[in-house]
Order: C-alpha cells, then structure tokens, then sequence
C-alpha cells in the first residue's frame, strides 16, 4: 500500500493525475488483448510490483533510435521502469559506468543471473569476416551475443534491425547483418519498428510480470496483440481498392479523414502493426495521421521490399 501511495506521489509531481494513469493502464490493457477486469491488475504491476526482473540491454548496430522512443514512453516514464519495474543491469546509452567498469558490470550481471535475466537487444549483428563489422570493447556484436543471449530467459529483439537486420541488412550488406535470431540461430521475441511504438514493448513487459509469460507471438516472432492485423485494417483513412478505383467504406473521402495514401506508396496493407490505435508521443498521432505514408518498417527486408516507398505497389 506504501508503496502504491508513493507511485501515485511521484506522479502527482510529474503533473500526471491519477487519472490519466489509469486511462493508460485502460489503453494498455486493451492494447494487449486483455479484458476491462485486468486494468486494476495492470496498474498494480506499476504501482506496486512484486518483482523486478533482471534486464540486460545490449546495443549493435543502430541508431539508438529504439532506446530514445523507450524513453519517451508515458507512463511509467523511463526512470519508473527502469528504477522501479526493471533491474536494468547493463544499457551502454543509460548507464553511468563507462570503460572497462561498464563491461565488467556486463560480465557481472550475465554470470549472477544466469537463465534469469531477459536480455533485450537493439542493433543487427554483423555475420561475415568473423563479425568484424561491430565492435564493442575490442568484442564483435557476434562474440558478445553468442556469449550473453543464450543465457537469457528470454531475447527481446527491439526494433526492425535487431528483429530482422533493417537497414544494415539492405543490399548489398557487405557486412552480411542479420536479425539476432538468424544470426545466432535462437529463437527470439520481436518488436520491430523503426522506431517501435514504446506501448509495444511495455505491453510485453507487463504480459510477462502479469501472467507469468510471454506474448503469443505470429510467425515472425512479433506479440499478436501489437501485429496481428494490418496498419490497413486499422487505418481511419482507410479506403478498399478494386480493380485500382476506390471503393468508400466511410460513406466520403472526408469522413475517412481524407484520402486513402495506398496511391501515394502507404504499404499498409502490407504492414502488421497497431500504429493506428496506439499512435505516438501520448497518443497524439502517426504518420499517416500526419500525412504521410506507411513505408512498412515493421516488415522484414522493409528496406529493399517496400522501397521505392512513394510508389504504388
């Protein structure tokens, strides 16, 4: 109950309401294809967790792109999931270790919780000339992987380049870049993106603390609550083609919020993803929302199969 009460202070200072928690709690819990009576649940797992999962983030090739959208995650913030959800014992970008402190900490935390910790990557991993294209403390982005990942409970891949290789994976990759799974030959949890909606991934984490597991995943390894339906299917501007004529299926153009962009290159009704629903920044919008067509980055090999992106399929 303390501790319940002090989540809620913390909040409070922040300028979030009580509120407006659990009106995220709501959207979190439907976003994960939960029923209404989880929601109290769900915010239990935030107010007052039970445990903290040890977490160990390892970073290949990327951008940080992914790290930057999870800090940007609501609520919890960032320091709420990392201080009070998660026990982030290794993140290159949020930890004040550096040198040869920080990779003993790596070797620490690996060997301390081994077959506990889950172990979440952002980056693609370079395969050819001995994986001597990434390199971390005088280590490959292959040695490392092949020594943390299969000492995890589980392998969170964060992000279209660790999931799939992304853009370090397009032609001609000279590197020869692959997803973490394909690389190591493990099977992995995927949450691509570019970058991942954060929901997506805190969804995943509350499924686990929750009910004890991870998601039901597709094919490709992604949480079916955030992939299994079309950015199409979803979309609010959303018109069906036949025969390349419209075919309305909001009685006009305007009340789609305007024109369908599938003429425009939109991949979406290629693409697997819940950006329509859960949107970006508080729920404020999404490229097409904005304007702007879906260039499929949750897809594998989305560089190369879906570009040209201001094409027509």
């Amino acid at each position: 109950m303390e501790k319940e009460k002090e989540f809620y202070k913390r909040l409070e200072k922040k300028g979030v309401s009580r509120r407006d928690f659990m009106k995220y709690c709501t959207l979190l819990t439907a976003t994960m294809g939960l029923s209404s009576s989880f929601v109290p649940k769900v915010a239990e797992v935030f107010a007052a967790p039970k445990q903290r999962p040890p977490v160990i983030w390892l970073h290949f090739a990327e951008c940080t792109g992914c790290s930057e959208a999870f800090l940007r995650s609501m609520y919890p913030g960032a320091d709420e999931l990392i201080l009070e959800i998660l026990a982030v014992e290794y993140h290159e970008t949020l930890m004040v270790a550096a040198g040869h402190q920080a990779e003993e900490n790596l070797h620490n935390a690996v060997e301390k919780y081994n077959g506990k910790f889950v172990c979440v990557v952002e980056g693609a991993i370079a395969t050819k000339y001995n994986g001597g294209y990434g390199k971390v403390g005088g280590k490959t982005f292959l040695d490392i992987a092949k020594y943390v990942c299969p000492k995890a409970a589980a392998v969170i891949c964060l992000g279209t380049c660790s999931a799939y290789g992304g853009v370090q994976a397009a032609k001609p990759n000279p590197g020869g870049y692959k997803g973490v799974g394909d690389a190591l030959g493990i099977k992995t949890l995927n949450i691509p993106g570019c970058p991942p909606n954060p929901i997506n991934f805190v969804g995943t984490v509350v499924n686990y603390l929750l009910l004890g597991k991870l998601p039901a995943l597709d094919s490709l390894g992604r949480p079916l609550f955030a992939y299994g339906k079309t950015i199409h299917d979803q979309c609010p501007r959303r018109s069906h083609f036949e025969n390349g004529e419209f075919v309305e299926e909001f009685g006009s153009k305007e009340a789609a919020m305007g024109y369908c962009l599938y003429k425009m290159g939109c991949r979406g009704p290629e693409t697997y993803n819940n950006c329509p629903i859960a949107k970006f920044n508080d729920g404020t919008s999404w490229p097409v929302e904005a304007g702007h067509p879906c260039i499929g980055c949750s897809e594998p090999g989305f560089w190369d199969k879906m570009s040209p992106f201001y094409e027509e399929m």
